[in-house]
C-alpha cells in the first residue's frame, strides 16, 4: 500500500523484475534507502519462465515465479521497501529525483529505470482481431490451451526457439516460422528445439492471420520467391523481438531500437539517472545480465551518494 504523503529515499527504482529486484537488493545491502515502484509488482518477465536453467548457481532449474519471490524476499530482508504502484511522472529539481504516482511523491537522490520492454507485434491482418482466441506473446500463458493443437511459432531469437521447445511438450505439430535462412538464437538453444521435433520453415514471413472466431491458418510468403502457402494452425505464438518502455524518460539518449544508452556503470546521459536490464542498450538479455545491470547499477548509485 501507498502513503498518501511525500518521501524521501536515497534510491528510487522504477521496475520490479530481475534488474529492479538486483538493484534493490545491492544498494539496500550497501545501506541505502530504497524503494522499488511496479505498476505490477515485483516480477516482470520472469514470471513467464518455466524452467530457469541457465542462471549460475541456480540448478536444478526453478520456475520463474519462484526465482522471483525469492528475489523480492532477499531484497526486502536487507530492507528495500517494494510497492505496487504505477508512476505517472519523473522530474529533476536541481540534484532531487521527484517521481510521482496516483497517490504519492518520492523524492530521490539518485534514481534506475529498470522498466523491461514488451512483445513486438507482427502487425499483420488478423493478429489483433485474433489475440486471445489463438494468438498470445505467452507461451506458459496459453501454450496449455492448444494442448495437441496445431501450433506455429513466429521468430528466430532465444525466446521464440525457447518457448518452442515449451509448446513441443504439449503438442507434436510445432512449427517455427523464422524470416532467415538460419535462427539468431544460441546454438545449444535451437539444438535441443530441433531435437524435440520442432518444425522449422526458413526464409518465411507471416502475412496474414486466418480464422473467424478463432485462428485456423497462417499464409507466409517466401522472401526469396514471393510465393504463397497456407499452414493450419489453432494457434500463433509471436516473438518477434521488444520494445523498451522509455515512456517516462523519453528524453534520455537512446540507440536506434530505442533502449536507454548507459556508460559501464549504467549510468545515463542525466547524471544520478540510472538504467538497468532489458530497457538498456547492450547484445545480450538474459535474466543473468539483467541482475548484473542492477547490481552495477545500485554499486554506482552508493558511489554517487557517498562521495555527494
Amino acid at each position: 500500500m501507498e502513503n498518501s504523503e511525500n518521501q524521501k529515499f536515497d534510491y528510487v527504482i522504477v521496475g520490479g523484475g530481475t534488474a529492479g529486484l538486483s538493484s534493490a537488493l545491492y544498494a539496500a545491502r550497501g545501506g541505502l534507502s530504497v524503494l522499488v515502484l511496479d505498476s505490477a509488482g515485483a516480477g516482470g518477465q520472469a514470471l513467464q519462465i518455466t524452467e530457469l536453467e541457465n542462471y549460475p548457481g541456480v540448478f536444478p532449474a526453478v520456475d520463474g515465479v519462484a526465482f522471483i519471490m525469492n528475489m523480492q524476499h532477499q531484497a526486502e530482508q536487507f530492507g528495500a521497501r517494494i510497492v505496487q504502484a504505477a508512476v505517472s511522472s519523473i522530474d529533476k529539481q536541481g540534484d532531487v529525483f521527484v517521481v510521482r504516482t496516483a497517490k504519492s511523491s518520492y523524492e530521490a537522490k539518485c534514481l534506475c529505470i529498470a522498466t523491461g520492454a514488451v512483445h513486438s507485434t507482427l502487425g499483420v491482418p488478423g493478429e489483433k482481431e485474433l489475440a486471445g482466441r489463438g494468438v498470445s506473446y505467452c507461451a506458459t500463458c496459453d501454450g496449455p490451451f492448444f494442448r495437441n493443437k496445431k501450433i506455429v511459432v513466429v521468430g528466430g531469437g532465444d525466446s521464440a526457439c525457447s518457448e518452442a521447445v515449451y509448446l513441443s511438450a504439449l503438442s507434436k505439430d510445432v512449427t517455427i516460422i523464422h524470416r532467415r535462412d538460419s535462427f539468431r538464437a544460441q546454438q545449444a538453444v535451437v539444438d535441443k528445439m530441433l531435437a524435440c521435433g520442432v518444425k522449422p520453415v526458413f526464409d518465411a514471413v507471416v502475412k496474414s492471420i486466418n480464422g473467424g472466431n478463432k485462428v485456423e491458418s497462417v499464409t507466409i510468403e517466401n522472401v526469396k520467391t514471393g510465393g504463397q502457402s497456407q499452414i493450419e494452425a489453432d494457434a500463433v505464438f509471436i516473438f518477434v523481438g521488444m520494445l523498451p518502455k522509455t515512456d517516462l524518460v523519453d528524453n534520455l539518449k537512446k540507440d536506434k531500437g530505442g533502449y536507454i544508452i548507459t556508460d559501464e556503470d549504467m549510468q545515463t546521459s542525466v547524471p544520478g539517472l540510472f538504467a538497468a536490464g532489458d530497457v538498456r542498450s547492450k547484445t545480450f538479455r538474459q535474466i543473468v545480465t539483467a541482475a548484473s545491470d542492477g547490481a552495477v547499477a545500485a554499486h554506482s548509485a552508493c558511489e554517487k551518494i557517498r562521495n555527494a
